[in-house]
Order: structure tokens, then sequence, then C-alpha cells
């Protein structure tokens, strides 16, 4: 059992193919050991921290996410079907692309059964459809629960969970700080996928528009759990990329974002950021170019 002061969480936001972002992170962190002792995660942040909480905390490791992340596709994930869309549409289905993508991809990489056998603690966030209960998944199959946690609301099927039916945990807490800081975490890197700050248009494609608007509805939340909780425990928000063009729906630029949150993380944590007060997370600015005004934490 860890003592209060070495519990590290690493808490991974939602934010679909901006994902990849949390893996420059990872990689930047386990290069300078610091590697957590839980893990919470929502939506995509669900799908990347299953996979380094049943693997060991290294840079190995985030080499491997990396290769995974960099071979694939939006048809892999969002495999759009005309005529799922259309009975989506009319009202016979409650989502608009099948979950066999996903899950497969899941299932592929999955290395546990269930999440209380993962090497590393690790929990989950989704909610009661019916109720809109918020639910940490700490328990139960692991492919299931990352499942639920990331299917977004009329874009993949809510899963059945024992007599619950579940759906995305970004839709009530996209970045779990909350969750880490209950669980006793002491210290807690929040690995923030961003949004896309920098578009020269508004996404063209309904799909497009639904994970743009999630990406924004939450980042509102963020700041004001950081706000809340950053006298509770040490927190160091990792800067997403910034300024951002690519669209949360967009799987084809996972180098791209890689390589930029890795050298802004190195960047970030070799200047002291982790070491300096948390006072307040800034938040991009739709279309700006500068890249003074990124989501992190500023100096106190």
């Amino acid at each position: 059992m860890s003592s209060p002061s070495d519990r590290i969480a690493f808490v991974l936001s939602g934010g679909a193919s901006l994902g990849a972002v949390q893996v420059g992170m990872l990689q930047a962190l386990y290069e300078r050991d610091i590697v957590p002792r839980l893990i919470v995660g929502t939506s995509v942040g669900a799908v990347n921290g299953a996979f380094i909480a049943s693997r060991p905390q290294t840079v190995e490791t985030a080499t491997a996410l990396a290769e995974i992340w960099r071979n694939v596709r939006r048809g892999q994930i969002f495999p759009l079907n005309p005529l799922s869309g259309l009975l989506g549409f009319l009202g016979s289905h409650d989502h608009l692309v099948p979950e066999s993508g996903l899950r497969k991809l899941l299932v592929a990489h999955s290395q546990h059964l269930r999440l209380e056998q993962m090497p590393i603690e690790f929990h989950v966030v989704a909610v009661d459809v019916m109720s809109g209960e918020e639910l940490l998944l700490s328990r139960g199959p692991v492919i299931d629960a990352v499942m639920a946690s990331a299917a977004i609301p009329a874009v993949l099927p809510p899963v059945a969970w024992g007599h619950r039916t579940l759906m995305d945990g970004g839709v009530a807490n996209n970045t779990p700080i909350s969750h880490a800081v209950q669980l006793g975490a002491r210290e807690i890197y929040v690995l923030a996928s961003g949004h896309a700050c920098a578009l020269e248009q508004p996404p063209s494609s309904a799909l497009g528009m639904a994970l743009h608007a999630l990406t924004l509805l939450t980042e509102s939340r963020l700041v004001a759990d950081v706000e809340l909780h950053r006298d509770r425990a040490k927190l160091v928000v990792l800067p997403p990329p910034c300024p951002l063009g690519i669209q949360p729906i967009d799987f084809g630029h996972a180098d791209e974002l890689i390589e930029r949150s890795l050298a802004d993380a190195r960047a970030f944590l070799d200047r002291g950021g982790a070491e300096r007060p948390t006072s307040r997370a800034r938040t991009h600015r739709q279309g700006q170019r500068q890249r003074g005004k990124k989501l992190a934490a500023a100096v106190g």
C-alpha cells in the first residue's frame, strides 16, 4: 500500500483524436522518472490509461502507444455507415457509428480482463444515461468500462453495465481531477488533450461538429476544477499544443501531435513547471495564433 506522500496520479482527459497529445506528455514524464501510482481517465483518456496501466511505466511503453496512434485512422474508430447514420437520424438507432472498430482496437491491445487486475491502480469515468449520474468505474471488465467511458452520446452506442446503461464520462467530467483527489492523490499530473483552437473554418460534418463542440464545452469545467482543487493537491497541468488547427475527428496527424506535445512537455518540465504553484488554468482563445495562450498552470 503506497503512503499518502507518494500517491502520484495521472489524470487523462477526453478529446477523441487529440488523445495523441497525451502520448508525448507521457514520454516526457517517463523520461524524468515521473510515474503514477494511480491513473484516472475519461473517454480517450480511458483508452490511453488502460494501455499504460497494464504495462511498465517506461519510455518504451509510451513508444509502443505512439506506434498504435500513428497507425490508427478515422475509419477504424468512427466507421461511417450511411445506413447506420440514417437509422440514427430516423430514431431506429441511438447512435451514428458502430462500436466494433474501437472495441476491436481495445481487445487487440488489452493485457488484463478486469480493472482490478491492473498493475497500476486504474479508474475510468462514465455517466448513467438515465439519471445523468457520474460514475467512477474501478472494478469490472476493462473493455466494457473503457467502451462506456468513450461512448460519445449519439455517436457511439451506450454500454450496458449491470442494471445501468452508460455513456461518455466527458459529459460530466472530462478531466477527472476530482476523482484523483478523492482517491488520495497528493500530486496530480493533468494530461489534457486541449482542443482545436485555431481552425480556419467550422467542422463540415455532423460528427466533426459534435466532437469539436464537446471539447469546447468541457474546457470550462477543467478551468473550474483546477481552481477548486489546487489547494487540496499539487496540480501540474501539462500544456497541450497551441495554436492547434486539428479537429478531434482527424486521426491523420498523430505524429505531429505527439512530437509537438513531447517538445512542449519537455520544455515545461525542464523549466520547472512541475514545481511552480498553480494559481489558475488559462484557456486557449478560439482562432488565436500566438503561442503564449495555452492551457497551462500559471505562475502564482
